[in-house]
Order: C-alpha cells, then sequence, then structure tokens
C-alpha cells in the first residue's frame, strides 16, 4: 500500500507541473492520427508479487480523433517485471533468474470530460515472453492528463487466464506528435 501512494504523488506531482506550464487545451481532432511514445513504470499486484515488486516497459500509442473529446487507441511495447531475487515463491535458484517479460496488445478509447484531463479504458491480450508464455485477458481503466505534446496516466491493468491473475498499478509519461 505504500507504493502504490508512492505512485499516485510522482502521478500528481507530474501532473501539476504540467498544469502550471503554459500550454494550450488538449483536443482530439476528428480523422487525426498521433503517435505517442511512452515509458512506464508499476508496482505489481496479484499472483506476480511473489515473483517481482516492479515493472518498467515502454509503449507506442496510436490514436485516432472520433470527435474533439474521444479518440480510439491501439497501444502496444513491452513490459518487464523485474524478478525480485534467487528465492522466488520458496524456491531457491542458483542465479536470478530473468523477469517476466509481456507484449501488451490493447484497443481503447480516451474519452475528455475537461479540456485536459481524460478517462481511458483499454482491452486485450498479454503475451507472456517466458517461463509459461500464455496469453492473458487484459482489461486496462485509466486516467489521464494530455497536452499538445505530453501524456501522463495512471492505470491499473489486469492480466488473468489460466488459472493465474495479477496486474499492475502504472504510471505512463509519453510524448506526443501528430501524423
Amino acid at each position: 500500500m505504500k507504493k502504490v501512494t508512492k505512485l499516485l504523488a510522482v502521478a500528481f506531482t507530474a501532473t501539476a507541473l504540467f498544469l502550471t506550464s503554459n500550454v494550450k487545451a488538449q483536443t482530439t481532432p476528428v480523422n487525426a492520427l498521433r503517435l505517442g511514445i511512452g515509458v512506464e513504470g508499476g508496482i505489481p499486484t496479484g499472483s506476480i508479487t511473489n515473483f517481482s515488486n516492479f515493472e518498467l516497459g515502454g509503449t507506442a500509442r496510436l490514436q485516432y480523433g472520433l470527435s474533439n473529446n474521444l479518440a480510439l487507441t491501439l497501444t502496444s511495447g513491452y513490459y518487464n517485471f523485474f524478478a525480485k531475487g534467487n528465492t522466488i515463491a520458496g524456491v531457491n535458484y542458483a542465479t536470478k533468474p530473468s523477469g517476466q517479460g509481456l507484449i501488451p496488445i490493447k484497443l481503447g478509447i480516451k474519452a475528455f470530460f475537461t479540456q485536459n484531463l481524460y478517462f481511458g479504458a483499454e482491452a486485450g491480450a498479454g503475451l507472456e515472453t517466458n517461463y509459461a508464455k500464455n496469453t492473458k485477458l487484459l482489461l486496462s481503466p485509466g486516467l489521464g492528463y494530455a497536452t499538445k505534446s505530453w501524456d501522463v496516466g495512471v492505470r491499473y491493468e489486469s492480466l488473468s487466464g489460466q488459472s493465474d491473475s495479477y496486474g499492475t498499478v502504472a504510471l505512463r509519461i509519453a510524448y506526443g506528435f501528430g501524423l
């Protein structure tokens, strides 16, 4: 809980920095394409906490404006859930195991409810790249703040399937531009 509080504090601080800078109002122009390249860090939740304390990744998000306040999104990239150490879930390994990799493929919406604040919702698949190499159902609600160039968002990402579920509370900071 302490780590989640710290992550939220960082998210609100970053949002406050963007709110106090001189920016133009965010709109999602109809039929316009934007691309955002982001870095994200998160705190794992669920069964993966036996294995990892931290997630770090990078994503690319393509955004298509349906109206001035609503856009479709397509997001993909790579997350790594870093292994805690040599002992995981009671099993002692001679060397530290590699992290659990995940390739998210998500389709979603981004709905602006004020000039710069938005609600996002995404759904898709999470492809595990190490160990069992399962495909997980991925659901992700979030809130964010976007300007013409920057996008800062906080979300919860749930991954479930194959009798296993876990997730992450994550912060994404991205730079975006029109195509």
